[in-house]
């Protein structure tokens, strides 16, 4: 069986990456792996401790047929590099495994700046999540990314191939619509106090209560001061 690794800091977890993770899992008819990243190189320090981002996640994906959660970024020491991982699961799943790694448009195009990115295409398949909102032509890639369509162009595969050959295709994963979920967002929602708990499944809604997770540090100063008062 395919299996498809989806990466990111999930910072935290929400109903959009849920979303993905299932899409990938129900057109692919793959198991979808989903590792949280200890420091990801390409953004800015996270705003939970990585083994708290790792257990919403967990708490997001028990009971979903086919979607799991894999820690062995969190137990390497460093930058969470996507081709250390994929030579870390080739390494163990054998040359003939057919593996995927799952990215979205903006990642693609964004594909020259990560460590090493030519040896992923010996190591994995890529799988692009095509938003409404980001093509993934050809044209649109060349002018945003010339260097990385001049590698992915002529790689592109239906879905049904990924499972026929262990690594080295590209293919589009179609998405039904916008999203309006993202990490930063619900952040913001959660320290402003606008109501987010629709943003993720409700286990997680509930653990971000109860550690008061992504609070506003001058709301929760004013809640705590008015709490202590006799």
């Amino acid at each position: 069986m395919l299996r498809v690794y989806y990466g990111g800091s999930f910072d935290p977890v929400h109903n959009g990456h849920l979303a993905l993770a299932c899409a990938a899992r129900d057109q692919l008819g793959a198991e979808v792996f989903l590792l949280p990243a200890g420091d990801p190189p390409h953004k800015t320090s996270t705003h939970a401790a990585a083994d708290v981002r790792a257990h919403l996640l967990e708490l997001a994906v028990a009971g979903v047929p086919g979607l799991r959660v894999d820690r062995r970024e969190l137990q390497r020491p460093g930058p969470s590099y996507t081709v250390d991982t994929l030579h870390q699961l080739r390494s163990e799943l054998g040359p003939q495994a057919p593996i995927a790694w799952l990215v979205g448009a903006d990642s693609l195009r964004q594909l020259g700046s990560w460590h090493r990115w030519r040896e992923l295409f010996a190591l994995a398949h890529l799988v692009v999540a095509a938003r409404p909102d980001a093509p993934l032509d050809d044209a649109a890639l060349a002018a945003a990314a010339p260097e990385v369509q001049a590698v992915v162009g002529p790689r592109w595969r239906p879905p049904t191939a990924l499972a026929q050959s262990p690594a080295g295709a590209v293919c589009r994963l179609p998405l039904a619509g916008l999203r309006p979920e993202s990490s930063t967002a619900l952040r913001q929602r959660i320290a402003a106090g606008i109501a987010w708990q629709d943003w993720v499944p409700t286990p997680v809604a509930a653990e971000i209560e109860r550690l008061q997770l992504y609070r506003d540090p001058a709301v929760i100063l004013a809640t705590t001061s008015q709490s202590d008062r006799p």
